[in-house]
């Protein structure tokens, strides 16, 4: 049985990360996924994981190994990804590359597609787990405790969902000093100089809110590109965005766009960018990831570092 550590841990805690030691049995396990469709799941040994939270979730819960492939989304962590089967984009899948890896399971989230994938998982009669998407504390939580039932590893599951709690406390702690919200937004990417910006129900939208902030964007939903006139109107103090290969939208543009100069943003230079699963991905860092935002946009906030419940869970919680 591996140790647990029970540094600065309550007795609790350390009870609980004996019990998620204890090896597990194999059984039938029936879950409830998206949209209230039910599952049976007999075999888990050869997991296929769409959706870079999910995944990040499985290597915490200790059942990585049970991973035969991932979407092109999971890249945390690092060396629990690498090597890998790769089976192409969350929403542009090779249904051929799935089946190919002989899965007993596929464990996506709900947006996966394209349908037709989604069809051929069905005729090929793979087992489909779809993950529901809740950009909020309560949906992440779900999301863990689904995922652990699903993996045969609850106990782990739960010890983890304590964690996120945790730092979930601490962030709630961290927002209720802020007395003068910023105005954010959100912006996807820069493309022929017209902005994508995040407005209501999506990640970006949430993790403005967890982080203390407010959108500058509030009427409509989704991500959509806006012009100039619409930068401006929306008077954001701080823009933010995320790193990635393709597509970015780096800060000499923003510095160079005449609308976003018109902006208190591009008045102060107000520009974060951050790694996207760690951002947007709702999984296990995310109440870590808004942390680290809010002491951006709020520097009198920043205090000595506070570790991560989430992250020493991912130790402490695996069997």
């Amino acid at each position: 049985m591996k140790h647990c550590s029970k540094t600065n841990a309550a007795l609790a805690a350390a009870l609980l990360c004996v019990i998620a030691s204890a090896p597990s049995v194999a059984r039938d396990i029936t879950v409830q996924g998206a949209h209230g469709r039910t599952l049976t799941i007999t075999d888990s040994s050869r997991t296929v994981s769409i959706g870079g939270a999910i995944t990040e979730i499985m290597v915490a819960l200790g059942v990585g190994s049970k991973l035969v492939g991932i979407d092109s989304t999971s890249t945390f962590p690092p060396d629990a990804v690498k090597g890998k089967a790769n089976v192409g984009y969350l929403r542009q899948l090779s249904a051929e590359g799935v089946i190919g890896l002989r899965p007993t399971l596929i464990v996506a989230m709900d947006s996966a597609g394209p349908k037709q994938a989604v069809q051929a998982f069905e005729a090929a009669q793979i087992p489909l787990l779809q993950v529901p998407e809740d950009f909020s504390e309560k949906g992440l939580l779900d999301k863990i405790a689904l995922i652990g039932r699903a993996m045969d590893a609850e106990p782990a599951a739960s010890c983890l969902a304590r964690a996120v709690a945790q730092d979930f406390d601490y962030l709630r702690q961290l927002r209720s000093k802020v007395t003068k919200p910023v105005r954010v937004m959100f912006v996807m990417s820069l493309v022929n100089g017209q902005a994508m910006a995040a407005g209501n129900n999506t990640a970006a939208n949430e993790i403005i809110a967890l982080s203390g902030g407010v959108n500058a964007i509030t009427d409509y939903d989704g991500y959509k590109t806006i012009n100039n006139e619409a930068i401006v109107a929306a008077k954001p103090d701080v823009v933010l965005t995320i790193k990635r290969d393709k597509d970015s939208f780096e800060s000499a543009a923003f510095f160079a766009h005449p609308a976003f100069a018109l902006t208190p943003a591009g008045a102060n230079k107000a520009f974060i960018s951050m790694d996207g699963l760690y951002l947007l991905g709702f999984g296990p860092r995310t109440p870590t990831a808004a942390r680290e935002v809010a002491t951006k946009l709020y520097p009198q906030l920043a205090a000595p570092s506070v570790p991560s419940h989430a992250l020493r869970a991912e130790q402490e919680c695996r069997p």
